[in-house]
């Protein structure tokens, strides 16, 4: 894996929001639908991602959800993106993630974060000693790593069904500390770029410039995330846009809420998209019509260099959804055959 192949992969991140309405049952069968239909328009991963006491947010119980994804599609990779490992013990997460490899072979990431995925008092529900293993998160992919590798066989703690499968590693990012742990591990780096934009550039440059090889990768593979919003005009994006704008907003004031129905942008709303902590927190979101998706998507590709774009469209009507996302692999596909034609 190298950087800059003309044919850039797309990946989809799904938290599987919960729209104002609708019910967790419910969410879980638009999700797999929007995986299958992924799978049909050429993207490359589908992960979940990890997030507790957030009532608009399905994807708590991530590692149940990706053997739901991978047992109703075919092809496409599934994984995580990511689990909080901080969370949990090396031990299960070899155990969880060695059985999905097992069922479903070479279909399965396992993209690993140490944020908590939640505020801090249900982080400590979850795991009283979680601090410590912050700070041991080094030492605990390494470990995972183990269980994983056939060596282990003679190790007196094992995980079996684990042992030997291909489930490959990728080191999750919002800031510039995983770029140093994913380069002197030799892992692919994924960076939250959709929500954490500030330390973006310097964490792909640390990466770059610190990238040893190993026995997973020769060479530097980084993933950035973007929240894209894409319909057929600029001005019904802009509608649709405002479901996320709120989303972002509960967020950013400590309120739990379900997803919204999208409104017309009013000034009010304009102003609120317009606050400095929220601008900051949206940077690297494309709203638009195709060209102008496409025009922010190349410059996004330019700037950054990175293998792989993980897109994520958080909307309120699964239909508009999905039309984004088609939209946005036509994007992508369009701008892998321009770059093949100039060669």
């Amino acid at each position: 894996m190298t950087p800059n192949k003309d044919q850039i992969p797309y990946s989809l991140l799904e938290l599987a929001i919960i729209s104002n309405g609708k019910t967790v049952a419910e969410t879980f069968e638009t999700s797999l639908d929007l995986a299958r239909k992924a799978e049909e328009l050429g993207y490359s991963r589908f992960w979940l991602a990890e997030h507790h006491n957030a009532i608009s947010i399905a994807s708590s119980a991530t590692a149940v959800l990706i053997g739901y994804i991978a047992g109703g599609t075919k092809l496409i990779r599934v994984g995580s993106g990511g689990i909080m490992l901080p969370n949990h013990s090396p031990l299960i997460v070899a155990e969880q993630f060695g059985t999905l490899g097992t069922l479903y072979p070479n279909r399965i990431d396992l993209g690993l974060g140490r944020a908590p995925g939640t505020d801090q008092v249900t982080a400590q529900a979850i795991r009283s000693d979680r601090m410590q293993s912050v700070y041991k998160f080094p030492e605990e992919i390494q470990q995972i790593q183990q269980y994983f590798s056939p060596d282990n066989a003679s190790a007196k703690v094992r995980v079996p069904m684990a042992e030997g499968v291909e489930v490959p590693i990728y080191v999750l990012g919002s800031s510039t500390d995983s770029a140093h742990l994913a380069a002197k591990l030799g892992l692919p780096y994924a960076f939250a770029s959709h929500f954490a934009t500030t330390h973006l550039f310097e964490a792909l440059q640390i990466y770059y410039n610190e990238f040893q090889p190993s026995e997973f990768l020769q060479e530097p593979y980084s993933i950035a995330c973007i929240n894209v919003i894409a319909a057929d005009t600029d001005a019904e994006a802009e509608r649709l846009s405002t479901s996320l704008l709120w989303m972002f907003v509960s967020v950013l004031t400590g309120r739990s809420e379900y997803l919204r129905e999208p409104t017309e942008m009013s000034a009010d709303i304009k102003e609120l998209w317009n606050n400095p902590s929220v601008q900051q927190m949206l940077k690297y979101t494309f709203v638009g019509n195709k060209a102008t998706v496409k025009q922010k998507t190349r410059e996004f590709l330019t700037k950054t260099g990175v293998n792989e774009l993980m897109v994520v469209s958080n909307l309120y009507a699964h239909e508009d959804r999905v039309k984004s996302y088609r939209i946005f692999a036509e994007i992508m596909q369009e701008i892998s055959a321009e770059k093949q034609a100039e060669k």
